[in-house]
């Protein structure tokens, strides 16, 4: 079973980071200024663990003007389609509800076009048409 928790030290971001530069950087070509940006340090981050304990997955949720911006979910290839995903989504997910001040605010992410199906497994739903963000094609969606 996947272990997720939130980030609470410097070595553990650098292990999301590290991820995040395996998955979007080196596979997606995703240009690293547009990666890591100014709100890595007021953003709350995860981490997962494989069943031998090794980071092999991350994501983010920062408050905007918006709402509550479900961000940077990643997957290393030798883990996914294992519920690595799943599971750091619901702990995002279990985290946001569980915070008293953010709890009641609308929840949104800039989903690859790929990940549609994923993320309609959790409630949320298409806003929008299609856009290209890093080279990518994105969909907003709401939960």
């Amino acid at each position: 079973m996947t272990r997720v928790r939130k980030v609470v030290n410097e070595e553990e971001l650098e292990q999301a980071f590290k991820i995040r530069e395996e998955v979007f950087i080196k596979e997606q070509e995703v240009n690293p200024e547009e990666e890591f940006d100014e709100f890595e340090n007021s953003s709350t981050h995860f981490l997962a663990f494989d069943k031998d304990g090794n980071p092999c997955g991350t994501g983010r949720w920062r408050v905007t003007e918006h709402g509550i911006k479900l961000e940077r979910f990643a997957v290393l290839s030798s883990c996914r389609m294992t519920g690595v995903g799943q599971s750091i989504v619901k702990a995002v997910l279990s985290d946001i509800e569980n915070d008293p001040n953010v709890s009641q605010q609308k929840i949104y992410m800039h989903a690859q076009t790929a990940a549609i199906d994923f993320y309609k497994k959790f409630g949320f739903e298409v806003v929008g048409n299609e856009f290209v963000e890093c080279g990518i094609k994105h969909f907003t969606m709401e939960k």
